[in-house]
């Protein structure tokens, strides 16, 4: 039987996908920018038709929803036209962001590591921290957010650490858990024949236990440097900041610029798939490293 090919198989179902989503699109923008085109011609006493509103509400500067070639112009002009330096580039909010993103990764992936070994070698911590550490995330980071930066501004620190922290504690959950499930992994036999060949505690981790944790912890890993990115988007919404991608969504809230809140929104998902990306390569790569057959 023949092996259905690439185009039939994986890009177009993709780009039907990507066609609907456009198509429902469109039609939004002419259903929520309408009202405003109606209100205008009902102010200067003129009837306006659905013929005429259609192509208005594609070209409005603040539109309720703007047509997918205004957000794709908002990107081109603040991504390239810009320089980095200016604080109307997006590649300048998303290098504060990202700043803030990867030193709550590499905190949270380093914290949750180290919860979880506590966890899978010692009884009293499983059953006294596990709980916990699932309860801390019933409260949301929203909450948390404010509090954090208040009394971390209140003891003198500001900048990058609070927002890295709030990344901190979203992205130490996923990696905590994945960790134990994947420090557990490892069949009774062969714990029992680590046991047989007199192995030590470290012995029987090195050489079976972090093995065999390296699936679950990267697929941790692509969620927590996802969720990062959140915390740090989240950490910049009540400091009032002026830098990062969240600065440029409240900006854009202040001042009904839903252009640019869509641009950044792009942006932070374009961020996001890279970031991904980057951990998905990486785990490519140490699984050929461990001999692991894709």
């Amino acid at each position: 039987m023949e092996k259905p090919g690439i185009w039939k198989d994986k890009i177009l179902p993709v780009l039907t996908v990507i066609l609907a989503i456009l198509v429902i699109w469109h039609v939004f923008v002419v259903i929520l920018n309408a009202p405003f085109e109606r209100d205008q011609a009902a102010r200067a006493g003129t009837v306006i038709t659905f013929s005429e509103i259609v192509p208005k509400t594609f070209v409005q500067e603040r539109p309720v929803l703007p047509a997918p070639h205004q957000i794709v112009a908002e990107l081109w002009d603040t991504t390239f036209n810009k320089a980095i330096t200016s604080k109307r580039s997006l590649v300048y909010h998303a290098w504060v962001t990202l700043s803030a993103t990867l030193l709550g990764f590499v905190i949270g992936t380093a914290l949750g590591i180290l919860l979880a070994i506590g966890i899978v070698h010692n009884r009293a911590i499983d059953r006294s921290l596990m709980p916990w550490v699932i309860a801390s995330q019933t409260i949301p980071i929203i909450a948390i957010a404010p509090m954090v930066i208040v009394v971390l501004n209140s003891i003198g620190i500001s900048g990058l650490l609070p927002k890295a922290l709030i990344s901190t504690y979203l992205s130490f959950f996923p990696v905590v858990v994945g960790m134990v499930k994947g420090l557990r992994s490892p069949d009774t036999l062969y714990l029992d024949l680590m046991h047989t060949y007199n192995a030590s505690q470290s012995q029987t981790f090195w050489k079976l236990r972090w093995p065999a944790s390296m699936p679950f912890l990267f697929t941790s890993l692509k969620v927590a440097i996802a969720i990062s990115l959140v915390g740090a988007i989240v950490g910049e919404l009540p400091t009032g900041a002026v830098a990062g991608l969240g600065a440029r969504l409240l900006s854009g809230s202040y001042y009904g610029q839903t252009t640019q809140i869509w641009a950044a929104l792009f942006m932070a998902a374009a961020l996001a798939a890279v970031l991904v990306s980057i951990v998905g390569v990486a785990h490519s790569m140490v699984l050929k490293r461990m001999g692991v057959k894709p």
